[in-house]
């Protein structure tokens, strides 16, 4: 009986002490005060934060500001030849353009005349090298040239926020980077200084860097310090916050080419096999395969391939290409 007095005695005390320590050690701890402080600057969120918030923000209004000038530029294809020139970084006149595509069209049908292929095949071929192959050329220059000049932008940009924090003005920044950028970047922006030397305002001479370089980046670098020389404004913000979304769409077009390297190898693979078949069995059995072209019906047959071809190489070409 004095076993049990004992036992329930002790059970009590455990459920007394439980109780205490779960409801009276926090108040006489502090720990209720300490719990309280903290929500209470969890609340109220400190300035760090709100500063972090609001570079985010502008940051997001860079990245919208650049994609409605794609949307916008998307619309303007037409664009005359001498600026496609330019653009690519030919010092050549659209007659003499004009004259090479017509000589490189006239040397090709000639070619194919010679070696028998017949008017059939010398017509789209020729087409093809006079009229086709220049201005893809002329694409892939320009697309080229786009590219180096956007690698090396970001850091221009950055050169040009720190000499503004350091006290430089705005046009000495824009020299040091025309000194030390590389190409084309180096030349655009020499174009850029010799313009305004000549007497127009900064401001408009960097609006026109994008006649040269017909990207939004640019056109969005050339906007930002036209209104900053109109009305004023905090520029190196401005131009940081460029220069922290040129990388992340930098980063963001890296890991979509990597992730698409597969479906871009598989495309070159059933695109090239085409010609690979063809020139393996010529190789082996010329006489089989030489129909193709000595034949009326075998050239008309050719020229459809290279057609369908065509098609299915630029459709796959279109799946692969993707938009951020």
């Amino acid at each position: 009986m004095q076993m049990q007095t004992l036992a329930l005695a002790f059970f009590a005390a455990t459920a007394v002490g439980g109780l205490a320590w779960v409801f009276l050690y926090p108040l006489m701890s502090g720990e209720k005060q300490a719990e309280k402080r903290r929500s209470h600057v969890a609340r109220n969120t400190p300035a760090v934060r709100q500063v972090e918030r609001s570079q985010r923000s502008r940051r997001e209004q860079v990245e919208v500001s650049l994609r409605e000038i794609e949307a916008r530029n998307a619309k303007q294809k037409n664009v005359p030849l001498n600026n496609r020139l330019t653009q690519a970084g030919l010092d050549w006149t659209p007659k003499k353009f004009i004259t090479i595509s017509v000589s490189l069209g006239a040397v090709v049908f000639a070619l194919v005349m010679l070696f028998d292929g017949g008017l059939l095949a010398a017509t789209p071929m020729a087409f093809a090298a006079g009229f086709g192959l220049p201005r893809w050329t002329l694409s892939f220059l320009k697309k080229r040239r786009e590219s180096k000049f956007l690698k090396a932008l970001p850091d221009a940009v950055d050169v040009i926020v720190r000499g503004i924090k350091a006290g430089l003005p705005l046009f000495e920044s824009i020299k040091v980077v025309a000194a030390d950028a590389p190409e084309p970047l180096k030349s655009e922006f020499n174009s850029i200084i010799e313009t305004q030397a000549i007497g127009m305002p900064l401001g408009d001479a960097c609006v026109r860097l994008y006649e040269r370089m017909p990207l939004p980046e640019a056109n969005f670098f050339g906007i930002v310090i036209s209104i900053q020389q109109k009305s004023g404004g905090n520029l190196s913000e401005a131009l940081g916050n460029l220069s922290k979304v040129l990388r992340d769409r930098r980063r963001m077009a890296e890991k979509i080419q990597a992730m698409s390297m597969e479906a871009k190898a598989s495309a070159a693979i059933i695109g090239s096999l085409p010609p690979i078949v063809m020139l393996l069995v010529y190789m082996s059995t010329p006489d089989y395969i030489s129909l193709l072209w000595t034949h009326p019906m075998g050239q008309l047959m050719l020229a459809a391939c290279v057609v369908w071809m065509s098609v299915g190489v630029m459709v796959m070409k279109k799946m692969i290409n993707f938009d951020f």
